[in-house]
């Protein structure tokens, strides 16, 4: 059968259990239809979320989600291809139209195809009110193409906030799937552990750890890491900066952030050293790992996303470590980075269900202090580790 191409086939009910959410909020806003558009799978959960496929490589994947009747999903695809699959197509699901169109990003003229056909969708079944999720997002030129295409025959507003709370807090399978995330991870972590030594580069490393990944049911994500002589600092750095050997006495911090089963992030970061760490460098791992123990301590339903930040910064700085300036701490799941964020600017407070990645650290010219992990938020605080792996600087001697 067809659906059996699906890596981790998210379950109908679950589907459904998103799909009546969904039109429970649009009913409570007066919502005729969703738009989401989504370019990557990294970065791009809500057409993910909506239809348990992703969208890939910067290849836009719109979906105009109606309350009382299937959905229309428009991708790459030649000129005026469309399919009636009736909301009955196995791996398709939810799905009335799919219809295709060669827009390209990184085409300006093409920018507006995909709007086009949205907009058209929208007016043939009589909508009046349209809510965008995530606009700022979405290519301009689509989101253009639809005020356009709308002017004067439908109003349009913003449906981000209330659509991403419901996709913040977790369902059980979503959570069961989260959990097998961190395991993959883990698995990842120790096979890396086992076969890294002097000689290697960088990328030789991060190029193990994705193979191991893909291997274990992993699609997308990024392994961030570079090497440096003990003494000086080794900060997480992009493929392409991946080139240096490492030397017997180097160390090297390394980010594993992949999805697995079902296509859910988490992440986890710890620190080798191809011999014995410096106590300076132990000293600032161990900093960090009881200023992540401070943030969980916090993290209890009804808690304000911003007040566990301003709580972050007094203790940071009341222990001699800086304020954090961009993010330590935020939600995961079908993104990379999804809300809430545990930072100043952030409205949302923590529920039940969430799942987060909390990851303070700090730089020095010596050192790179870092630790990553993920928790599951149950009804008391934070529950167990989702990692396995020890919490701890691995001296490789």
């Amino acid at each position: 059968m067809a659906d059996n191409r699906i890596l981790t086939r998210i379950s109908d009910a679950e589907l459904d259990r998103r799909w009546a959410a969904l039109r429970a909020g649009m009913e409570a806003h007066g919502l005729d239809a969703l738009v989401v558009q989504s370019q990557n799978d990294w970065m791009g959960g809500y057409a993910r979320w909506f239809t348990d496929l992703p969208a890939h490589n910067g290849y836009p994947k719109s979906v105009v989600f109606h309350r009382d009747k299937p959905m229309t999903v428009i991708g790459m695809g030649a000129f005026d291809s469309s399919r009636d699959l009736g909301g009955r197509d196995p791996v398709q699901r939810g799905v009335g139209t799919w219809c295709g169109t060669p827009s390209f990003l990184t085409v300006a003229y093409t920018t507006d195809y995909e709007g086009r056909l949205a907009a058209e969708d929208l007016l043939k079944h009589g909508v009046r009110h349209v809510g965008l999720v995530g606009p700022g997002g979405m290519a301009h030129g689509f989101v253009q193409a639809i005020r356009d295409g709308l002017e004067g025959r439908a109003r349009i507003t913003d449906a981000t906030e209330w659509v991403d709370r419901i996709k913040a807090v977790k369902s059980a399978e979503e959570l069961k799937l989260l959990e097998a995330s961190a395991k993959l991870q883990d698995d990842v972590f120790a096979r890396v552990l086992g076969a890294i030594r002097p000689g290697m580069r960088d990328i030789d490393v991060t190029a193990l750890a994705q193979h191991e990944a893909l291997v274990l049911g992993s699609e997308q994500g990024i392994f961030l890491g570079g090497s440096a002589r003990v003494g000086q600092r080794s900060n997480f750095i992009p493929r392409s900066q991946q080139g240096r050997r490492m030397e017997k006495g180097d160390h090297l911090s390394l980010l594993i952030e992949v999805n697995g089963p079902g296509g859910f992030y988490t992440e986890i970061a710890r620190t080798f050293v191809l011999g014995r760490a410096s106590n300076e460098l132990l000293e600032g791992f161990q900093a960090v790992k009881e200023a992540q123990d401070h943030t969980l301590s916090l993290m209890k339903p009804g808690t304000p996303s911003a007040a566990i930040a301003q709580a972050h910064d007094d203790y940071m700085r009341a222990h001699g470590m800086p304020a954090e300036k961009r993010l330590y701490a935020h939600g995961q799941g079908y993104d990379m980075v999804e809300r809430p964020l545990i930072r100043r600017d952030e409205t949302m407070s923590i529920e039940s269900n969430m799942c987060f990645a909390v990851h303070p650290g700090f730089e020095t010219e010596s050192i790179f202090a870092v630790i990553c992990d993920n928790y599951i938020v149950g009804a008391d605080g934070p529950g167990e580790c989702l990692h396995k792996i020890e919490k701890k600087v691995f001296e490789l001697a």
